[in-house]
C-alpha cells in the first residue's frame, strides 16, 4: 500500500517515514503546493497531512481534494488541539485527527483503523475479488482455491486493480502507484505487466475481467 505524508518539519517527516517504511511505500512533500499536486494523482491508500503548511494549508488541500471527488482517506497531523480546529478539519473532509506530539504506536494504530474503514485494509489482511484472494500478510495469491505465483510488481498491480474495481485507472495512475515517480522504467511497462497478469489469470477465466479502456487505461470489472 502507498501513503503520502505532507509535513514541513523535515525531522518529523523523516521520523514518520522511518516508522511506516517497513509496512508501506511512502511518498512525501514538505509544502502544500507539492502535497496537493501529489494528492491529485489519486494513487494513495491514505494521506497523512499537516495543517500548518507553507503555500497551502492542510484544510485547503482537503477541501480541493473533496471538491474534485478525490476520496483518499486523510489523517490530519497537527499541533493544534482546540475543539474548533478538530471539528473544522473533519467538516472539511478529513477522516481522523492526531495531535502532536504523538507516539509511533498510536500513529500506526490510527492509520490501520483508517485503512480498515476505507476498505483498503481488512481485519484479516485478505483482499478478495470474486474467486481471487490476496493474502496480504504472506503476499500469497489464491485463485479458485489454487495458489499461483506472481512477481512483487504483478501482486501490487493486481492489488491496485482490486482496490479500485469498477473504476477506470489511467496508465499514468497505475504507473505512478505501482512503479513510482522516480522509477527508471517507462510508462510502457504498464501494458507489459497487464499482459502478463492476464496470462496468469487466464486458466481460471478471470483475464477478461481486466478491461482495456482504449486511449485511457484499464478497469477491473466482471465480464
Amino acid at each position: 500500500m502507498r501513503l503520502l505524508i505532507v509535513e514541513d518539519n523535515v525531522d518529523l517527516l523523516q521520523s514518520i517515514i522511518q516508522i511506516l517504511n517497513d509496512e508501506f511505500t511512502v511518498d512525501s512533500a514538505t509544502n502544500g503546493e507539492e502535497g496537493l499536486f501529489l494528492a491529485r494523482q489519486n494513487i494513495y491508500d491514505a494521506i497523512i497531512l499537516d495543517v500548518m503548511l507553507p503555500e497551502i494549508d492542510g484544510f485547503a488541500i482537503v477541501q480541493k481534494m473533496r471538491a474534485e471527488e478525490i476520496q483518499t482517506p486523510v489523517l490530519f497531523l497537527t499541533a493544534k488541539d482546540s475543539l474548533e480546529d478538530r471539528v473544522k478539519g473533519l467538516d472539511f473532509g478529513g477522516d481522523d485527527y492526531l495531535v502532536k506530539p504523538f507516539q509511533a504506536a498510536e500513529l500506526q494504530a490510527r492509520l490501520r483503523a483508517l485503512l480498515r474503514r476505507s476498505g483498503s485494509l481488512t481485519t484479516n489482511q485478505t483482499l478478495r475479488y470474486r474467486g481471487i484472494e490476496l493474502l496480504g500478510k504472506e503476499k500469497d495469491i489464491k485463485v479458485d482455491d489454487h495458489f499461483i505465483r506472481l512477481t512483487a510488481k504483478q501482486y501490487e498491480l493486481l492489488e491496485y486493480l482490486i482496490n479500485n474495481k469498477g473504476t477506470i485507472l489511467t496508465k499514468e495512475q497505475i504507473y505512478d502507484r505501482v512503479w513510482g515517480f522516480d522509477s527508471d522504467t517507462t510508462i510502457a511497462i504498464v501494458e507489459v505487466f497487464i499482459h502478463h497478469l492476464r496470462k496468469k489469470l487466464e486458466p481460471f477465466g478471470y483475464h477478461t475481467d481486466i478491461k482495456t479502456i482504449r486511449g485511457v487505461g484499464y478497469m477491473l470489472a466482471e465480464s
